[in-house]
This record gives C-alpha cells, sequence and structure tokens, in this order.
C-alpha cells in the first residue's frame, strides 16, 4: 500500500525506496528505526513538530542521532518561544502518529526546516507516513519536494 507521501514523490516523478520494518511500540526511535532499515543514523531523519508563538506550527527534519536545539529553530523562525507539540496534537495537527511523521503529505502544509547537514549523505531515510515503512531518497528530492529551509538545527 502507497502512503499519501509516497504518492506524492510518485506525481512529483521522484525517485526513491521504501523500506519496510517490524514496528516494536517500546522501540520507535530514530536510531533502532535506522538499523531496522540499514541505514547509518545520521542519515535517517526524524520529523518533529513544534509550535512558535509567532510563526504557529512548524515541523523540522534532524538527523536521528541529534536532538533539536529550540533555540536555534525558534532563531531560525523568527520566534521568541518555541516548544515541540505535545504527542496527543501530533495526528491532528499532521494526520500522521508518533513514529510515523513524515515530512510530506502532512494534512496542513507547514514551513519545514531541515538540519543543513542533510546534503552532507547521498541518501537519507525519513518515514513514508506510517510506522514500520521508511523512504529513501536524495536529500536535493527530499529538499525539491518539500521546499524545506536548509538551517542548522541541532544541539
Amino acid at each position: 500500500m502507497k502512503t499519501i507521501a509516497a504518492r506524492m514523490l510518485d506525481q512529483l516523478r521522484i525517485s526513491y525506496e521504501l523500506r519496510a520494518y517490524d514496528v516494536n511500540e517500546d522501540e520507535l526511535d530514530a536510531i533502532t528505526v535506522a538499523h531496522k532499515v540499514g541505514m547509518p543514523p545520521e542519515a535517517t531523519f526524524k520529523t518533529l513538530v513544534a509550535r512558535g508563538d509567532k510563526s504557529g506550527v512548524v515541523m523540522t527534519c534532524i538527523p536521528g542521532d541529534q536532538e533539536l536545539d529550540l533555540k536555534k529553530l525558534a532563531a531560525v523562525t523568527s520566534n521568541k518561544k518555541i516548544d515541540l507539540v505535545a504527542v496527543r496534537e501530533i495526528q491532528g495537527l499532521t494526520g500522521y502518529i508518533r513514529g510515523g511523521v513524515s515530512p510530506l503529505g502532512s494534512k496542513k502544509k507547514y514551513p519545514l526546516y531541515i538540519d543543513e547537514t542533510v546534503v552532507l549523505h547521498d541518501k537519507l531515510s525519513v518515514s513514508a507516513g506510517q510506522r514500520g515503512l521508511q523512504m529513501i531518497l536524495s536529500p536535493q528530492d527530499l529538499i525539491d519536494a518539500t521546499q524545506a529551509t536548509l538551517a542548522d538545527l541541532t544541539k
């Protein structure tokens, strides 16, 4: 079954590979997912959802082995304060559940900021929009498909 994110890439004629993995509710972290799909953690980007005091909701993609620096994100998005949204809000905002948030195909288009280290990789892995499924594609294709802004986002 193709996800909304995969169908978006199809419409854009962007080449990608889908990799399925077994889901364990206790192991939804990006490092575990990276190992399950055979990608390095630094090339497996997790999608996080935040809300700024001025911008409202934004999405970020950062390497799976890194932590989001909220002060850097606030500066890049012209907010004084920004926080990650509560897990219970993610599905209502994006249409995705925790562990399956894709930077593509959110039910509403939010500004997306991708950590600038994305360009260091030939291929990267991001959620395909459901738990247990990752998309492998080139960084430039992800940037083009999402119209993302590159920024220094990690600690």
